[in-house]
């Protein structure tokens, strides 16, 4: 039992357990514009990713193809957000079928977890960081056998094709972004360097971050990569990759008990989309084990009830912030894997939303909202769970010549994950998305951990469909916030009319059923001294999103990425 806590002596302070749930904050703010194109596009959070990206459709290859050499680079250039390592998921636009698929690679606790998975020696549920660092809060990753599957069957390039880019980046080398090292030097107070390989990867012979400009090899990647491309997902899940995953979770400190049986076992489930009308429009998402497409529905739904106007304004966000408070109080209290947990039927319920929305008081903001009571007759057995995922996240968007696309949230939970790499990867914290408490007020908690579950997400992948046909390719990362970064997007385009690139720079506003965070330095901030009188408690603060957007728009393809990160949109 003494290797199962991560004390916080060794994490360095006090401070540390307390600190912003946001690991990642913004460095610099680009200035991009909108990119036109009329054939195909890509839009990603790194201009190396994007490209290899655009360089595939260029080729004449689909969708799924341009999203696996995507994925796949950003694993070497973004390592500290996604990967191989980790979990996705995707939304998938098939032209030829005209039909919308929902593929869930979401990590999996380890089949031999248990609800007090998370308890220390003393009996209680260890602190969050102290969960963290070390094998233990590894999940199965899911995110190579979800490109695996979706390349199967949507597929034109073939498979190995698709790594060479990255293979030959990681023998010779790319020079480490300003984000990059921005992370790096961030993380080392978070014991980014505890754990081998990891620390010689990312730090020099001293100890000391390596910097922006940094030429970074990784040729252990490289054969991974190697092994991959001729032989799929098998060596992974079934071979030598696996085998050395397992080991390299036997950490000293926080040991995990991942098995090969457990990495057998995993598969991808095609969900079914979930869709709320706005507007006359239908915003579908990933439904659970993501709480993102129920959630951001929720708020598009209680909003539909009023007017936001036709521009930002304070009482506009007022309204948002109140409908926000509301859906993640129903987030905290239902939502969780639905393979495990019975999940209320009427969560999107038109009458439900109404009657929801008429709590809202347009001149006086409520203090905290209450779940409510959706048609169902079991609601009253769970409690509420309000863990915070953090974002160590990415997000990009695919559309092709022949008209497939894809929207793709990716992550390996927050910023490095677990610390522990192996083969050239870092992998997942994911474990740490569970409740580490099973149950409050004798009533169990729905997002428990439970042995090969998935644990639950914000992750919010979207596309927008208008009659029946896809608009608006959207999402991002940003741990909880992401429901928030990636519905106040969706206003901007749908209500306010305005530009992608304009609705991403616009400042955020954001309401996790608490106070009301004001992204600092933006135009969010005019709108303080409203919202205060109103009865907002408002904090100004780094909001880091990275959203990343595709409107489809009188035959042309409108891209546009963050400016809070380094991504780019490419198209022709």
């Amino acid at each position: 039992m003494k290797k199962f806590a991560l004390s916080l002596a060794l994490l360095g302070s006090t401070a540390l357990a307390q600190e912003a749930v946001q690991p990642e904050e913004t460095t610099a703010v680009a200035q991009n514009s909108s990119v036109t194109a009329t054939s195909y596009m890509v839009s990603a959070a790194n201009p190396i990713a994007a490209q290899v990206g655009r360089d595939i459709l260029a080729a004449g290859g689909s969708a799924a193809d341009a999203a696996v050499a995507v994925q796949i680079m950003l694993n070497l250039v973004e390592p500290q957000s996604s990967g191989i390592g980790g979990g996705a998921f995707l939304l998938y636009w098939d032209a030829s079928e005209n039909k919308l698929l929902t593929l869930d690679g979401r990590e999996k606790a380890p089949l031999a977890a248990t609800p007090e998975y998370w308890f220390g020696p003393d009996g209680e549920p260890v602190g969050w960081w102290d969960a963290v660092v070390g094998g233990r809060s590894v999940g199965v990753p899911g995110t190579l056998k979800l490109l695996e599957d979706m390349h199967r069957d949507h597929g034109i390039t073939p498979w190995a094709d698709l790594f060479t880019a990255t293979i030959d980046l990681a023998e010779e080398g790319f020079e480490i972004s300003p984000r990059l090292a921005d992370a790096i030097a961030g993380a080392q107070d978070r014991k980014l360097d505890i754990f081998e390989p990891t620390k010689s990867y990312f730090f020099d012979e001293a100890g000391t971050p390596k910097t922006a400009g940094t030429l970074l090899k990784n040729p252990e990647f490289a054969k991974t990569l190697r092994d991959i491309a001729a032989n799929g997902s098998e060596p992974f899940y079934h071979g030598e990759i696996g085998a050395a995953l397992i080991e390299a979770t036997q950490t000293d400190v926080n040991p995990g008990i991942l098995t090969s049986e457990d990495l057998a076992a995993y598969t991808v489930v095609d969900r079914s989309p979930v869709c709320q009308e706005y507007r006359g429009l239908d915003v579908c998402g990933m439904g659970p084990p993501t709480s993102g497409g129920l959630t951001v529905g929720q708020i598009l739904g209680m909003l539909e009830n009023f007017d936001l106007g036709d521009a930002p304004s304070a009482e506009a966000w007022h309204l948002y912030a109140e409908a926000a408070k509301l859906a993640y109080a129903d987030r905290g209290l239902y939502m969780a894997d639905s393979d495990f947990v019975d999940m209320p039927k009427g969560l999107l319920n038109d009458g439900y939303l109404k009657q929801r929305a008429g709590l809202i008081d347009p001149t006086t903001a409520m203090e905290k909202a209450e779940p409510g009571t959706p048609p169902w007759d079991e609601a009253h057995l769970w409690s509420p769970d309000t863990q915070l995922e953090r974002p160590g996240t990415s997000h990009f968007v695919i559309v092709d010549a022949m008209g497939d696309m894809v929207s793709m949230t990716t992550t390996i939970e927050t910023g490095f994950g677990s610390r522990v790499m192996t083969g050239g990867f870092l992998l997942n914290n994911e474990l740490t998305d569970f409740s580490r408490a099973p149950e409050a007020d004798g009533k169990p908690i729905a997002n428990r951990v439970e042995g090969g579950k998935r644990p639950r997400s914000s992750m919010a992948p979207t596309i927008v469909m208008s009659d029946g046909e896809p608009m608006l390719l959207i999402g991002s990362p940003g741990g909880s916030r992401i429901i928030n970064y990636v519905a106040k997007s969706l206003v901007a385009i749908i209500d306010w009319n305005m530009d992608p690139q304009d609705a991403i720079d616009l400042g955020h506003v954001v309401n996790r059923n608490g106070a009301t965070d004001l992204e600092e330095g933006t135009d969010a901030l005019a709108y303080q001294a409203t919202l205060e009188a109103k009865g907002h408690e408002v904090s100004v603060r780094n909001l880091n999103s990275g959203l990343h957007a595709i409107l489809i728009k009188d035959g042309q393809l409108i891209g546009a990425a963050d400016p809070r990160r380094e991504g780019v949109a490419l198209g022709d």
